[in-house]
């Protein structure tokens, strides 16, 4: 079909990949390399090894990336405080640049002309992978079956796997209830029985959180510490940044916390329904801006949470390398230097709640807004302040009159 010579496959080793797999040998008869990145989905990842073996590839990466993943990734996106219209923490958004960019290293060290990714022509994900691709390799050929082959139902998809003898589970037979994509920070799950926005999400889809109503009537309080933006210890205990997410995302799950049943708009421009779930990232979250209250100017601070939805919007949309969003990261991380300190929170029923916050680049002063008598601040400084800010509004006022007269 093409003189493409060697592909290196995103690969789960679930069925839609590993139909992929054999659909490239058949299509292009090509030899497949098959990538398989541990982000913390929670799976186990040696099946993909031997079904990869079973379908006759020799070259076979699996990788741990989830240290890499929390430190490189979704640490300098919190930095940020990003949320994507508001509400989603961007979880499938920000896994994305990293599996792109080992995809396109392991096809340099292979020798390999292209990447080949299982992602549907409908959503956001072809094209994450794809500016990924090019941003770090703009030579490499892209090869996206769903935009390509014929297989475009759950039915033709299980005949093509019987034909070729890859085994099918039971529980893909039918068409499956939802789809779900998980790493460590979180799972999203989306389609069929949440298709109808109207419906209500059913409680057996969420995966990583107890109900809120069924957690636990005892609020639990931790301290997270941070150091120059970074969460880097949980109630004392220096933790590396995937056991960090780990361990809250435990805590969180345990209390209810960080479930999201949102309609988004997603960037090729149709409105989708995801269920999320990140229960450490949303008590990170709270963490991070309750420190920050205390460590960050006034003007730092107010033109930081202006710039968090474009920063967002361009992790949404796949442009994690693009020089804008660099640019936005350096403005970020100088905001981040003296966000170092702890944060309480109670966790209770679905609410991450700060209920105090100390450090030793604290800018609150006690002295200066105590009720009682101080030598630090004198009132009367107040009256100018507000003559020069009503000038302005004394002319307009003004001027009202002028035009009614």
């Amino acid at each position: 079909m093409s003189d493409i010579k060697k592909v290196v496959l995103a690969y789960s080793g679930g069925l839609d990949t590993s139909i992929i797999l054999k659909w490239l040998q058949e299509t292009y008869a090509c030899e497949v390399v098959t990538f398989t990145a541990d982000l913390g989905q929670g799976e186990e990842l040696e099946p993909a090894r031997a079904k990869a073996e079973m379908l006759g590839i020799k070259e076979i990466y699996i990788e741990d990336l989830r240290e890499e993943f929390v430190r490189d990734y979704v640490f300098p996106m919190f930095r940020a405080n990003a949320l994507y219209e508001g509400v989603y923490l961007l979880g499938t958004s920000i896994a994305r640049p990293l599996i792109a960019k080992r995809q396109i290293e392991i096809a340099a060290a292979t020798g390999a002309d292209a990447v080949c990714h299982g992602a549907t022509g409908k959503g956001n994900d072809q094209v994450r992978f794809e500016l990924g691709y090019y941003a770090c390799n703009p030579d490499i050929r892209v090869i996206a079956p769903w935009r390509e082959w014929d297989l475009n139902s759950r039915e033709k998809l299980v005949a093509y796997a019987e034909q070729h003898q890859i085994p099918v589970p039971k529980d893909k037979r039918g068409e499956a209830p939802f789809s779900v994509d998980a790493n460590l920070l979180h799972t999203s799950s989306e389609g069929k029985v949440l298709e109808d926005p109207a419906a209500p999400c059913p409680e057996f889809v969420y995966q990583r959180t107890t109900s809120p109503e069924e957690a636990p009537d005892k609020p639990t309080h931790i301290e997270v510490g941070f150091e120059g933006g970074d969460a880097v210890s949980i109630d004392g205990e220096r933790l590396s940044p995937a056991a960090l997410l780990e361990r809250l995302n435990n805590l969180g799950g345990d209390n209810g916390i960080g479930r999201l049943d949102l309609v988004e708009n997603r960037f090729v421009g149709m409105k989708s329904r995801g269920v999320y779930e990140t229960p450490g990232g949303t008590v990170l979250l709270a963490a991070r801006r309750g420190l920050e209250s205390l460590t960050l100017d006034r003007g730092a601070a107010h033109l930081k949470d202006e710039l968090m939805p474009r920063y967002a919007e361009l992790i949404y949309n796949g442009l994690w390398f693009s020089p804008e969003r660099e640019m936005l990261q350096a403005a970020i991380d100088e905001s981040q230097k003296y966000v170092t300190g702890s944060v309480t929170l109670k966790l209770y029923k679905g609410t991450a709640s700060v209920v105090a916050r100390k450090s030793d680049y604290s800018l609150y002063s006690e002295a200066h807004v105590t009720f009682e008598e101080d030598a630090v601040y004198d009132q009367k400084d107040a009256e100018g302040f507000i003559n020069l800010n009503a000038l302005r509004l004394k002319l307009l006022g003004r001027r009202k009159h002028v035009r009614k007269s």
